[in-house]
């Protein structure tokens, strides 16, 4: 009998907790990360450059660099800059376009990255994916996960609020996505990791249920821990599945058709799950996670993000074609536009304005 049957993908250090950034010294001098202490740091210009002061004492064989972006050419650009430092590890340090670059940059020249995120917008912190603008729009690129996650919780209640918030309708569109699987693997037998569906589900539903908001440390380290699961059951399945079905798919419309007025991923993908579990008959669920999402501050309606009603029937009835392959209520319920029209009309009612 094996005494092994699956080899888990996942980071050998998760620290999340108030104060962390002041062990991060001795997080990156773990033998596993680096054993000369040579590290690039990719840093923002905004939260990861404030930053820079606080730690480049704790790093004294780190060189520091300054990523302009969240685009491809930043990541490749980022990636030839390191590739002659002899480095044993690259460094995220900042939101999450950094964090993306530095997976990007790190994959490209073979090292290990750590993440250390200052806010909590969306489960990519931790995930395989590096979601990147280029010049078709944007896509998503396959990398290692993070070799370690480092958390200061005291940082993510310095980062501005919108960005938390995000977070949140990320985590909690886990929900959707479970339940989209579940419908591929009723109607067309595709196969349901039941390891990542499990972990995915909790990490939402952690979120769903806490009673708490953005101000409360207790509930940021619930958030916090929710997307890090998020990213490690993406590893499991390996894709995207436990954490994107047609929320995602909505989301991904919302950049595609309007690019220059999207708003942010985790506000898009919380408004996408709540109209996705009401299309499928799940009005309970569809009016309570509207009514989390408020309490949050997020967005359930596209007005609230300055989308018209005729803009987001065009974006539901464009989703589909975001992800050729995914199955999801959106696919299974083929509807017609005016079909759109009708039922996103009963799920105003239903959630209230």
């Amino acid at each position: 009998m094996p005494v092994l049957t699956r080899l888990i993908p996942s980071p050998v250090v998760v620290d999340i907790r108030p104060g962390a950034l002041d062990d991060l010294g001795s997080v990156l001098a773990d033998e596993r990360i680096s054993h000369s202490g040579k590290l690039a740091v990719a840093v923002s210009n905004g939260s990861g450059a404030r930053l820079k002061e606080r730690l480049a004492p704790a790093l004294p064989g780190a060189s520091w660099y300054e990523v302009g972006g969240g685009t491809l050419d930043d990541a490749i650009r980022l990636a030839g800059d390191i590739k002659a430092g002899h480095y044993d590890a690259v460094v995220g340090l900042g939101g999450g376009k950094i964090i993306d670059c530095a997976k990007f940059a790190a994959a490209r020249v073979g090292l290990p990255l750590v993440a250390v995120p200052t806010n909590l917008a969306h489960d990519g912190l931790c995930s395989p994916v590096a979601t990147l603008d280029n010049d078709a729009g944007r896509g998503s690129y396959g990398v290692p996960n993070p070799i370690a996650v480092v958390i200061d919780l005291d940082v993510i209640h310095d980062a501005p609020a919108r960005f938390v918030r995000a977070g949140i309708g990320d985590a909690i569109s886990n929900i959707s996505a479970i339940a989209d699987w579940e419908l591929a693997n009723r109607v067309n037998g595709e196969k349901i990791d039941g390891l990542a569906a499990a972990i995915a589900r909790q990490a939402g539903e952690a979120v769903l249920r806490h009673p708490g908001g953005i101000g409360d440390t207790d509930f940021l380290q619930v958030l916090a821990e929710a997307l890090v699961l998020s990213g490690i059951a993406m590893s499991v399945s390996g894709d995207s599945r436990p954490s994107s079905g047609a929320c995602h798919e909505i989301n991904h419309a919302f950049d595609l058709l309007f690019p220059k007025r999207a708003a942010a991923h985790g506000e898009q993908c919380g408004l996408g799950a709540a109209f996705a579990m009401y299309l499928r008959g799940a009005h309970e669920e569809s009016a309570y996670m509207a009514e989390v999402l408020r309490r949050h501050g997020l967005p359930v309606l596209p007005e609230e993000i300055g989308f018209t009603d005729d803009e987001f029937v065009r974006v539901v009835e464009f989703a589909p074609q975001t992800r050729p392959g995914r199955y999801t209520i959106l696919e299974h319920l083929d509807l017609t536009t005016d079909q759109i029209k009708d039922i996103y009309a009963d799920y105003v009612k239903a959630i209230g304005s």
